[in-house]
């Protein structure tokens, strides 16, 4: 296979530097520049033998090269003008992006890997991270669903960007749980968008670096055994090897730096149709920048795991 330049757009931040290490690691995907505005001119801290510079991130300044995709790891709201500009360079030009901006946008592929196809477009939208914890966790149930599904979810601060803001101020965060948008949270709407339309959702920031760990409730059509639900999400998840799938409850430690995902803890209450179990995953690998990656080799057309370690 030809090996394909690849081209990151804000690559200072937590996302972007998981971003940076995936593709150190894959044969086929070579990261020929990054970009930045607050480390243009500074050299990445990348391995011994690579001499790449962050280049100038600012609309004005930034010079596109001959890249073959370009991964966009840039706030809300920030990726439209680079999109406009990497396609009046290069209209054939692969394009990931990370933020929210296009998750609602017909002309763009919203693309979770393991729940489907294969990519058919260049303009592919990644999934957010707390929004992959609960499609993987409803996926398997969309038949039998009845009503409101009931999602809790606490991710590490690290979900709260490098930046200092509120949901990642340490003095605050210290023996605390922080609760934030309790409702419309951005992935609740993702979610109803693209999976299930009847959701509750809700946030929470912990004091931990990385991982979220969500809980959902759902009401079931029928009567199931915890046997019968853990039977059924092995079956779905057959041949999906960075998804696993146990009858114990997940540990969040269990999934820290890793592309994995863990779900399990499988309960029923009887009386109701009532199932509650728990889904866990790394927000910044495979909540995002493994599924960055995933995309850009189903974009090629190449299998998703590609270059992924699986550990």
């Amino acid at each position: 296979m030809e090996v394909k330049k690849v081209g990151l757009l804000g690559g200072r931040g937590y996302v972007g530097q998981e971003v940076v290490q995936l593709l150190a690691q894959h044969k086929y995907l070579n990261i020929s520049s990054v970009f930045s505005l607050t480390k243009a001119g500074q050299p990445l801290d990348l391995n011994a033998g690579s001499d790449l510079i962050y280049q100038d991130l600012s609309i004005e300044n930034i010079v596109l090269a001959d890249e073959d995709a370009y991964i966009l790891a840039l706030p809300n709201n920030e990726s439209h003008k680079y999109v406009d500009l990497i396609f009046q360079h290069n209209s054939k030009a692969i394009i990931i992006d990370l933020s929210a901006d296009h998750r609602f946008d017909d002309s763009w592929e919203y693309r979770v890997p393991e729940l489907s196809n294969n990519a058919h477009s260049n303009r592919i939208s990644n999934p957010g991270c707390y929004a992959s914890a609960m499609q993987f966790m409803l996926a398997p149930l969309l038949d039998i669903l009845v009503g409101s599904v009931n999602l809790y979810g606490i991710s590490g601060f690290s979900g709260a960007g490098a930046s200092p803001n509120a949901r990642n101020d340490q003095e605050a965060l210290k023996d605390n749980i922080l609760p934030y948008s309790l409702v419309s949270h951005l992935h609740e709407r993702e979610v109803k968008a693209h999976s299930y339309s009847d959701i509750l959702f809700t946030p929470h920031v912990g004091n931990f670096f990385r991982g979220i760990m969500m809980t959902g409730n759902f009401i079931l059509s029928e009567s199931m055994l915890p046997e019968d639900i853990y039977n059924l999400f092995i079956n779905y998840y057959d041949h999906k090897s960075l998804i696993s799938i146990q009858q114990a409850l997940p540990n969040l430690q269990d999934v820290q730096t890793t592309s994995n995902v863990i779900i399990g803890g499988f309960e029923v209450d009887k009386e109701i149709n009532r199932l509650t179990f728990c889904c866990a995953l790394d927000n910044l690998l495979k909540g995002a920048a493994t599924q960055a990656v995933q995309n850009l080799n189903s974009a090629f057309g190449w299998e998703d795991n590609l270059g992924i370690i699986e550990r």
